[in-house]
């Protein structure tokens, strides 16, 4: 197979209430979605990580026109995971020589989970059992994330309108507020409620430790990258003989090295690879088995559009286990837009339709469109 034609598209969305981390906020939504045609005829939808920067999207969506396009529309290959090595292989040098690393990793992801799009419509199975037959999930219980501690009262109780049981608070802004929210909110759980907390890099062991001796009568279910993701592994296995909070981490892991250190170090309970950040459906896939063949629990990380949280649950419901998926509970009209009724009492349902489901992109997000391109091959 070969691909003959790609557009994507980056948006923007501006929002009324800033999403704000312990590294920086966000004042819009931003999403890229690209769309693959292969040479007979079929099609896939992926998503890019755009995030951050402030100026990631239109970036990514320009650097896949004007320098990935070219790699991606000479290779013939037979799988997804055939297209993702290549394009891997063939990129490495101009993302080591410009420093972009990441964008080079999101804008493969995004071309990966959309050549899997491809590879299931053609296969006429939805991507989970695409990736594993029967043994696919028809629903996979999710969790509410990006809680902001300073409304956790508020947002925690509109999640639990909704059916959910499990919730993912944002720490690591100031200490003894952090911690007075969560015992307010420890307390407040009903029977089998969860509570989670995301510190997003904010500390160094010692800060880490400190917090998590604090935090522990609260029962947490983890404590999301309490320190910076690029720490050596030595100081994850301090931090996590100090405390008996079990760790996660993995969004900003990168490469199946990493992630096979990460496993087999025993130091995260949870691993969380991002579908659009890196390895696309194809490598996410593949470290959620051995998460799950090395007792660890595999749970997607997803903040972006519709696509990306699409393509997560799909993952999630082929691997199995006991992870959750999770859902930004803030509004984004990005990844709302394509959604339909999927998340019922607290789980999300996958529809039987092929691949990710989705035949275009929805009419009212136009509006919010910043950039448009498209290549086609010669």
């Amino acid at each position: 197979m070969k691909i003959d034609f790609l557009e994507v598209s980056a948006y923007r969305i501006p929002v009324k209430k800033p999403v704000a981390t312990s590294f920086g906020v966000m004042r819009d939504r931003p999403a890229v979605f690209v769309k693959l045609v292969a040479d007979d005829g079929s099609f896939g939808w992926g998503e890019i990580f755009a995030n951050w920067p402030a100026a990631g999207a239109e970036h990514r969506a320009r650097l896949l026109v004007m320098d990935i396009a070219d790699i991606l529309f000479e290779i013939d290959g037979e799988t997804p995971e055939s297209f993702w090595q290549e394009l891997d292989a063939k990129t490495r040098i101009r993302a080591v020589q410009c420093g972009e690393i990441g964008p080079f990793d999101q804008v493969i992801a995004g071309l990966d989970t959309a050549i899997n799009d491809i590879a299931a419509r053609k296969a006429g199975l939805p991507m989970a059992k695409y990736l594993n037959g029967e043994n696919a999930r028809r629903s996979v219980p999710v969790y509410a994330s990006g809680i902001a501690a300073y409304a956790a009262d508020e947002e925690v109780a509109r999640a639990r309108a909704e059916g959910i049981r499990n919730f993912k608070l944002k720490v690591g802004f100031d200490t003894d507020s952090d911690l007075a929210t969560l015992g307010r909110i420890s307390t407040g759980l009903l029977e089998g409620e969860r509570l989670f907390t995301d510190a997003n890099q904010a500390w160094d062991v010692t800060q880490a430790a400190d917090f998590l001796a604090k935090a522990e009568a609260f029962g947490l279910g983890w404590i999301e990258e309490p320190i910076p993701a690029r720490s050596k592994l030595e100081d994850w296995k301090i931090l996590a003989s100090k405390t008996e909070i079990p760790i996660a981490a993995g969004e900003n892991m990168v490469g199946d090295t990493v992630f096979d250190e990460a496993i087999a170090s025993g130091v995260f309970s949870y691993l969380q690879p991002d579908v659009a950040k890196w390895g696309g459906i194809s490598r996410c896939y593949a470290t959620a088995r051995k998460t799950l063949d090395a007792g660890r629990i595999y749970c997607p990380h997803f903040l972006g559009g519709g696509i990306g949280l699409i393509a997560s649950a799909h993952l999630l419901a082929a691997t199995g286990g006991d992870g959750l998926l999770e859902v930004d509970i803030n509004p984004n009209q990005l990844r709302d837009a394509f959604l339909d009724g999927e998340m019922v009492n607290g789980e999300w349902q996958l529809p039987e339709t092929p691949g990710l489901g989705i035949e275009q992109l929805p009419e009212e997000i136009s509006e919010f469109q910043t950039l448009t391109l498209s290549r086609t091959r010669n």
